[in-house]
């Protein structure tokens, strides 16, 4: 018995967009220059660690309001993004539960105060103590019991 079988492969529009491939050298350059800009990092770390300082104090002095809480979160945002590539991915992820306590505008006052300067003085004191990765013990024992306690908010 013999059948015949013809295969039919579809159009790939993103081969055509990018011109069939990715260019190799480009990546290499971009992770040498990625590479050469890695003595920054530290600097520009502890440049948005002084700016979520600086919204947590906002919250002290001025309350907790749809202001400060805003500022707040932009700030966790902007660490959820550039941790990892600051090469702190602790950072990111305990930057990313304070993002997902502070998600929903609606519900970002609701938030207790104690548990957002919890996540806040643990990313200030993971960039201080160069705790970079959750591999660390004392690294993954704060994420994970932060990470529970906004879980537990539900």
């Amino acid at each position: 018995m013999s059948s015949s079988a013809q295969v039919i492969r579809p159009p790939n529009p993103l081969r055509a967009k990018i011109g069939g491939g990715i260019d190799a050298s480009a990546i290499a350059k971009a992770e040498e220059a990625l590479k050469a800009m890695s003595a920054q990092f530290g600097q520009w770390l502890q440049d948005e660690i002084t700016k979520l300082d600086a919204a947590q104090t906002a919250i002290r002095t001025q309350g907790f309001n749809a202001q400060t809480a805003e500022q707040l979160y932009f700030r966790a945002h902007d660490l959820k993004g550039l941790g990892t590539t600051y090469q702190y991915p602790l950072v990111t992820r305990l930057a990313g539960s304070l993002c997902k306590m502070l998600d929903d505008p609606a519900r970002r006052l609701s938030a207790p105060v104690a548990l957002i300067d919890a996540h806040v003085d643990a990313i200030k004191a993971v960039v201080r103590d160069q705790i970079q990765s959750d591999e660390h013990p004392v690294g993954r024992a704060l994420a994970e019991e932060l990470e529970q306690r906004v879980s537990q908010l539900g």
